[in-house]
């Protein structure tokens, strides 16, 4: 078998699955609107809408495509070897992962300008200046850059010195890695935005009782300064222990009334309340493990080198074909349980906050966040079952009303 025939084939299977979702989006455009939620757009909203969701589609359509036919291209024509001018492990891995990350990054800003600059300032959801806008992807590309350099210097180190047994200490290296992340997010994510306490007032003492009648404890109440990039609206809760935090958008505080600021609140308390940070983090580590035994196999694997005209193991080769062919062909299955289980703790979050008495507040909040983000009211059953973290909207507002029903009833 030829690996490097063989790699390409399941890129290109890759890139056809990722192809295929787009054509069920864009296609969804022209499902019927469920009656709960029809009053969410009127007819120019709607216009409006179709047109934004059709614009999104093809650009992730074509943005996917040119990355898929860059990455396909330098492995055909054979440019990865000619980049390997050392005997250095090192220094040969780390060449050809900057190089790789460098292209990306710059296919990707590409597309992220076209989609920020032109089509969400079109619709009116971008506040974003460019030189944000740049200072922005330049942060992302270092960042990504210097953390794929120091795992990949990590593996490199550990292969060398305990061959096999990487598979076990390099997936808790991967988890270790993770779970620090996830506990400096809230550091990470002030490099990008300003967050403030919330000020003191009504709102505030209100979201203060509903923690204290509930027993939970935060680090603090923040407001994230989103309407510098965007007009979207969002709150979410981030950190561990004593690190907990609930972020509200300002322009959530804008957009809302106080009940329906609590009623969202409530629904990230939820969240918290039923620790699904913590759970979604040990389904990031099950991935993680996966990472290490696709890695594994691939450094053990001498002859996919040789196949990609390499004269020895590589192990930026061995890293990119973990990243961008082989953890992609598996992931759909944990898409499809993470999500499952993701739409699950967004319904129990919602009750909770039905049970807190914000049921009524909650719906009309869900539905201000549809009409400000322009929201897919119907998307396919097939997109959210593969992709959906959320529920839809329409089957958000059914859940809640019959547990506001029951409450009535108990």
């Amino acid at each position: 078998m030829n690996y490097k025939i063989a790699i390409l084939i399941a890129y290109t299977a890759v890139y056809l699955y990722g192809l295929l979702l787009d054509i069920v989006i864009y296609r969804s455009k022209n499902n019927p609107t469920p009656e709960n939620v029809r009053d969410i757009y009127d007819a120019e909203t709607y216009k409006k809408w179709r047109a934004y969701h059709a614009e999104r589609c093809a650009l992730m359509t074509v943005a996917e495509t040119v990355s898929f036919l860059v990455f396909f291209v330098i492995v055909a024509a054979g440019i990865m070897p000619r980049l390997a001018l050392t005997d250095n492990v090192y220094v040969s891995a780390l060449t050809l992962l900057f190089f790789m990350v460098t292209i990306d990054s710059l296919v990707s800003a590409v597309f992220d300008y076209i989609g920020s600059m032109k089509i969400e300032e079109k619709y009116g959801f971008n506040n974003m200046k460019l030189g944000t806008f740049i200072a922005d992807e330049v942060r992302s590309y270092v960042i990504s850059l210097l953390m794929m350099s120091a795992l990949l210097c990590l593996f490199i180190l550990i292969h060398r010195a305990l061959g096999d047994l990487i598979i076990v200490l390099f997936s808790c290296i991967l988890a270790a890695v993770l779970l620090i992340i996830s506990f400096l997010y809230p550091l990470l994510s002030r490099m990008n935005n300003k967050f403030t306490p919330l000020p003191e007032g009504e709102l505030r003492d209100r979201l203060t009782a509903l923690l204290s009648d509930n027993g939970y404890h935060v680090k603090e109440i923040e407001v994230m300064d989103a309407s510098r990039r965007t007009t979207k609206s969002n709150a979410y809760f981030t950190g561990y222990g004593k690190t907990k935090t609930i972020v509200l958008f300002d322009t959530l505080l804008e957009a809302m009334t106080t009940d329906e600021i609590v009623a969202v609140f409530a629904h990230e308390l939820g969240h918290g309340l039923h620790c699904d940070t913590v759970k979604n983090s040990a389904l990031g580590i099950l991935q993680m493990v996966v990472v290490a035994l696709l890695a594994w196999l691939t450094v053990r694997t001498g002859a996919i080198y040789a196949d990609f005209g390499f004269e020895s193991l590589n192990y930026g080769l061995a890293l990119l074909l973990v990243i961008i062919v082989e953890f992609p062909l598996v992931s759909p299955v944990f898409s499809v349980i993470t999500g499952l289980l993701s739409r699950h703790a967004e319904y129990r979050a919602d009750e909770h906050a039905v049970r807190e008495g914000y049921g009524e507040a909650l719906i009309s909040g869900l539905k201000k966040l549809s009409r400000e983000n322009l929201a897919d009211l119907s998307p396919s059953g097939i997109e959210v079952a593969l992709t959906y973290s959320h529920p839809p909207i329409s089957r958000r507002i059914e859940a809640i009303e019959r547990e506001m029903e029951n409450q009535s009833k108990g």
